[in-house]
């Protein structure tokens, strides 16, 4: 019998813990950041994203908010049964451009255009950002450790490519070993031990928690559609291919009709689901993810030239880019705003072409 889950907990600011040194941990992230955007952007004569610097495909489609939501998960974007349009964004998450042969985890960036309501602190425009990762939690616990993983990006970065493809083989061997035995490796999976996984086929997680309105959740996307669920599961094949995963996608997407779920795990239990502890799992005995809102793509070209100058060259996401009614909580997530504005004003001055919310 299913044991009886407890209500949500409504959002206090008590709710988060500040420690007194995320000042000084914003300040190696910068330093980590000046290397990797400075190393990237002359090798490329253009600046790109110090993290999840490749795309590899671009959607455009609709968000519809479902309707008889419960009062719980009728807030903030999906207060109300709407539908919005949305551009999706699928990447990997180094600061440079690599080849596809080195294993890394997938990235959702998704912004939902023509959104109202009352905005984050500096948050332009009217759209609500979400950016995903294809695990439940993030690569680092509190924000000294996202500091840490960061600095090891940037010693990476711009380092011969072929040591690279070898050291995703050995990782994605150890990290074969690691699931055989049931466990899994954040670090590994980060450092280029991920599977070569089809993007349109995976499942994506916000990873860190945000305010649902009056309550706290993280967010899924779950692919549902027959033509993506074909895909989940399935391996790229690199070989001699550096832009596979990107090839790929437009495969797929040229005949794909897309839809995915968008899912609400609520905060329910702050012992079993920590705010300040990003790479912890939320269970799903204690707090399952329901269904608030679905997206829908038709078939089209995912790597159009109009696409990747609107959205991979002139846009950014970000997960202080929306309603205050989803403000980002966590340590993590608070030192993600200097930084990745940071990154972002460096794209800017750069590339002399200003970043902007599409109207």
């Amino acid at each position: 019998m299913t044991a009886m889950l407890k209500p949500p907990i409504r959002y206090s600011a008590a709710l988060e813990q500040p420690q007194p040194d995320e000042g000084e941990t914003v300040a190696q992230m910068e330093e980590s950041f000046d290397t990797i955007l400075e190393t990237t952007s002359q090798d490329y004569g253009r600046a790109v994203r110090a993290v999840h610097a490749k795309s590899h495909g671009i959607l455009k489609g609709m968000l519809s908010v479902h309707d008889n939501l419960p009062p719980e998960l009728a807030q903030g974007l999906f207060a109300a049964p709407g539908a919005y349009p949305v551009v999706m964004r699928f990447s990997t998450n180094p600061g440079d451009i690599l080849d596809d042969a080195i294993g890394l985890p997938r990235g959702l960036a998704w912004k939902v255009l023509d959104v109202d309501g009352d905005r984050l602190p500096g948050a332009e425009g009217r759209t609500q950002d979400f950016v995903m990762v294809n695990a439940p939690v993030f690569a680092a616990a509190t924000p000294e450790k996202f500091a840490g993983n960061l600095k090891l990006l940037a010693r990476t970065t711009d380092k011969a490519e072929w040591a690279k493809k070898a050291l995703s083989y050995v990782l994605r061997g150890a990290e074969a070993a690691l699931e055989a035995v049931g466990t899994e490796s954040t670090l590994l999976n980060t450092m280029g031990g991920a599977k070569n996984v089809h993007p349109l086929g995976e499942t994506y997680f916000s990873a860190t928690p945000f305010r649902h309105g009056a309550f706290v959740a993280k967010y899924q996307v779950v692919p549902v559609s027959p033509d993506l669920t074909a895909l989940t599961d399935t391996v790229v094949d690199t070989s001699g291919r550096p832009n596979a995963i990107r090839e790929d996608i437009q495969r797929s997407a040229v005949t794909a009709r897309g839809e995915w779920e968008v899912r609400v795990q609520l905060l329910r239990d702050t012992d079993a689901q920590p705010i300040e502890d990003a790479a912890t799992e939320w269970p799903e005995d204690v707090s399952p993810y329901i269904t608030v809102a679905t997206i829908r793509t038709d078939p089209q070209d995912s790597w159009s030239a109009d696409k990747v100058a609107e959205v991979d060259e002139n846009l950014r996401f970000s997960v202080w880019t929306g309603l205050a009614a989803h403000q980002p909580l966590g340590g993590v997530n608070r030192v993600r705003k200097p930084v990745y504005d940071y990154s972002a004003a460096y794209r800017r001055r750069f590339n002399g072409c200003p970043l902007h919310e599409p109207a």
